[in-house]
C-alpha cells in the first residue's frame, strides 16, 4: 500500500517535468524484466506454454497498458485525483464484475459501500474543480479504465496456478517485449533531458519497488486473502498519496476534496468487509431435529 501510494506521487513528479509516460513505462518494465526473468527459467518451477499465455493476458490487464493509462491520468489531472480514482474504483469493479460474471452475492453493506465510493469520487472531482480547475475528462476516463483493468486482473489471478513471483515476472517480461521495441524504434526516449538523479529515482521506484516488491506483495495478498479482502488495504492509498503530495508536489487538497476523500475511504472499507460466516447449527438444535 505504501509503495503504491508513493508511486502516484513519484510518477507525476517526472511526467510533469522532463520525462514522459513512455520513459516511466520503459524503466518500470525494462528493469523489472531483467530482475525477475531468472524466475521464469527455474527448473522445478518451469513455466508451461499455457501459463506463458496466461501471463500475456495479465500483462495486457495490469502491465504496460495499465501503467500507460494511469500515467496519462496523472499527467492530465493530479496525483491526488489519480490516487483516489484508480485504487478506490477498483473494488467497485471487482464487486460488480464478480456479481455479473461469477454470480457472487455482494450483500447490502457492500452495495452501500460501492455507492459511497461513487458519490465520494463525484464530490471530490466537483470540489476539486472549484480549487484547481475542472478535471480533464480524458485523464479521468483513463483512470477509470485502469481501475477496470486492475479489477479484472485481480479476479483472474485468484484462480491462477501461478505463484505471485511468477505472475509478476510474466507481467514484466511481456510488457517489456511489447513496449520496448516501439519505445526504441519510435525514438520516444527523453532520458537524455532528465538529470541522473531523476532517472535513478524512477529506475529504482518503477523497476525495483513497483515491478518487484509491490506486484509480488499484492499478488500474495490476493492469494492469501482473496480479491475482496485484499482491496481493503488499497482503500488507504488515496489518503496516503494525498498527504504525500502536499510536501512533495505542493498539491494541497481543498476542504471539499478532503471530505469527499474520507467518504471514499469509508466506502471502500465498508465494501471490502469480509462476509460473516454462516453460523453453524448447534449440536442441541441438530439433535432436536433428528427423529
Amino acid at each position: 500500500m505504501l509503495i503504491f501510494a508513493g508511486w502516484f506521487v513519484v510518477t507525476r513528479f517526472s511526467v510533469t517535468r522532463e520525462l514522459r509516460l513512455w520513459d516511466v513505462t520503459a524503466l518500470r518494465f525494462g528493469i523489472g524484466a531483467v530482475i525477475l526473468f531468472p524466475v521464469l527459467l527455474r527448473g522445478s518451477g518451469r513455466i508451461s506454454g499455457k501459463q506463458w499465455g496466461e501471463g500475456l493476458l495479465y500483462a495486457c490487464l495490469w502491465g504496460m497498458p495499465f501503467v500507460l493509462a494511469v500515467a496519462l491520468g496523472l499527467q492530465l489531472t493530479s496525483a491526488g485525483r489519480a490516487a483516489a480514482v484508480a485504487p478506490t474504483l477498483m473494488p467497485v469493479f471487482v464487486g460488480l464484475f464478480a456479481w455479473v460474471f461469477l454470480k457472487e452475492k455482494q450483500g447490502l453493506g457492500r452495495w452501500l459501500g460501492y455507492l459511497a465510493i461513487v458519490i465520494g469520487l463525484a464530490c471530490m472531482i466537483a470540489g476539486g474543480a472549484s480549487a484547481h480547475g475542472v478535471a480533464n475528462p480524458v485523464g479521468i476516463l483513463a483512470l477509470i479504465t485502469a481501475a477496470a483493468m486492475w479489477a479484472v486482473y485481480t479476479l483472474l489471478f485468484r484462480r491462477s496456478a501461478l505463484t505471485p513471483v511468477q505472475a509478476a515476472a510474466l507481467i514484466c517480461f511481456w510488457s517489456a517485449v511489447l513496449f520496448l521495441p516501439i519505445y526504441l524504434i519510435a525514438d520516444l526516449s527523453r532520458l537524455a533531458l532528465a538529470s541522473p538523479g531523476e532517472i535513478a529515482l524512477q529506475a529504482f521506484y518503477q523497476g525495483v519497488l513497483m515491478s518487484g516488491v509491490a506486484i509480488v506483495s499484492f499478488n500474495r495478498s490476493v492469494a492469501l486473502l482473496g480479491p475482496t479482502a485484499a482491496t481493503a488495504i488499497i482503500a488507504l492509498i488515496p489518503a496516503v498519496a494525498a498527504l504525500t503530495a502536499i510536501p512533495v508536489l505542493g498539491e494541497l487538497p481543498s476542504w471539499e476534496e478532503g471530505i469527499a476523500l474520507l467518504a471514499v475511504v469509508g466506502g471502500v472499507l465498508l465494501a471490502a468487509r469480509p462476509k460473516r460466516p454462516a453460523a453453524a447449527p448447534s449440536t442441541t438444535t441438530t439433535a432436536r431435529q433428528q427423529p
